[in-house]
């Protein structure tokens, strides 16, 4: 068994992990740390938790105890970087849900993020936290950088194409759309019901901080081809759909690309191959990535869809500690073990 600490508990990432948290079988204790809400109950910012979370102080960020086996860090860009180095250097476990580790170098953090990367080091030791990728160890890892929503949707649903087709793909485009969730839970005018319903818009084009990490995790399995990022924010809250148009030199067979990601995602739990593109009803509320494959001529498209909060978020981040503490990745994320990979 073991303690967790929660850091930034009272956002939407954060009241995800409380969630599996506290249905873990293997986590006898937690603690929900915050900045606006310390010092209230926490039935009190999240009263949906009655009757079956225990109340319990949200206490202030300063004072993170130091006993806790496993931290969670749910804060804000450039928030977590300030705390993080002092945990790993007593030899804690953390996992960072921020975009503050996620980039191998200071010089794209910095550019992208607008801020100075105050622990460079640990850039190079951290580990990018894509659970599902195939042959994916954590090992001992200290510091693992949870991926971001539209990352974890774009690359699992790419990968197995451009490990295996890489030198023949020409170009790679990726548009994505978001729910409202993945902006956070702090107001925002264009984020408004009345702003949102009924609306779908491009946002951040050219400059969304997830295009230089899609893109890093691409050339470090041997992507060299053009490329671009498009994401839209939808009128929901929850959820993330990606389609990937990828052209390539060569026509491909459909039956040899399905192979392809069939043996790629054999032993995965969580990602499911659907004969059909998928709908953001099949995986929100689940930690599962939905993904389809049609194959043209020499245009492969690849639509996937996950739950930003869950698979993109806290789901992942409870997937990487259990791989961390060699629990089954499944623990507390599913009740049952399901996998619906053979569908072809």
């Amino acid at each position: 068994m073991i303690s967790v600490g929660i850091i930034g508990g009272s956002g939407y990432l954060g009241k995800k992990l409380i969630q599996f948290c506290n249905e873990h079988p293997y986590i006898d204790d937690f603690t929900v740390y915050a900045n606006t809400t310390a010092g209230n109950n926490l039935l009190s910012v999240f009263p949906e938790f009655k009757g079956f979370v225990n109340n319990k102080l949200i206490l202030p960020i300063k004072d993170i105890s130091f006993s806790h086996d496993v931290y969670f860090f749910a804060l804000p860009h450039g928030e977590a970087i300030k705390l993080i180095p002092s945990l790993l250097s007593i030899g804690k476990k953390v996992i960072d849900l921020s975009g503050d580790f996620r980039l191998d170098s200071a010089a794209d953090y910095e550019k992208w993020y607008g801020l100075e990367h105050t622990a460079p080091n640990l850039l190079k030791e951290k580990l990018y936290g894509l659970a599902d990728k195939k042959n994916y160890y954590v090992n001992d890892a200290k510091l693992i950088a949870n991926p971001g929503c539209y990352p974890t949707a774009a690359l699992l649903s790419v990968l197995p194409l451009v490990l295996k087709y890489g030198s023949e793909i020409i170009s790679l485009s990726i548009v994505a759309y978001s729910g409202t969730s993945g902006a956070g839970k702090s107001p925002k005018t264009d984020l408004l019901l009345s702003e949102m319903d009924g609306n779908v818009k491009a946002y951040n084009v050219h400059k969304h901080r997830h295009e230089p990490e899609i893109l890093q995790e691409l050339k470090k399995n041997g992507f060299i081809s053009h490329f671009s990022f498009t994401t839209h924010l939808l009128p929901i809250s929850v959820g993330i759909y990606s389609t990937s148009i990828a052209h390539l030199s060569t026509e491909l067979k459909h039956e040899d690309v399905i192979d392809v990601y069939e043996e790629y995602y054999s032993s995965s739990h969580f990602v499911r191959l659907r004969q059909t593109p998928p709908e953001l009803n099949w995986v929100v509320g689940t930690n599962f990535c939905d993904i389809n494959v049609s194959v043209k001529g020499n245009s492969v498209i690849l639509t996937s869809a996950i739950d930003n909060l869950i698979k993109g978020g806290a789901g992942q981040a409870i997937q990487n500690m259990n791989k961390l503490f060699k629990w089954e990745e499944f623990t507390g994320l599913i009740t049952k073990r399901e996998k619906d990979v053979s569908v072809y």
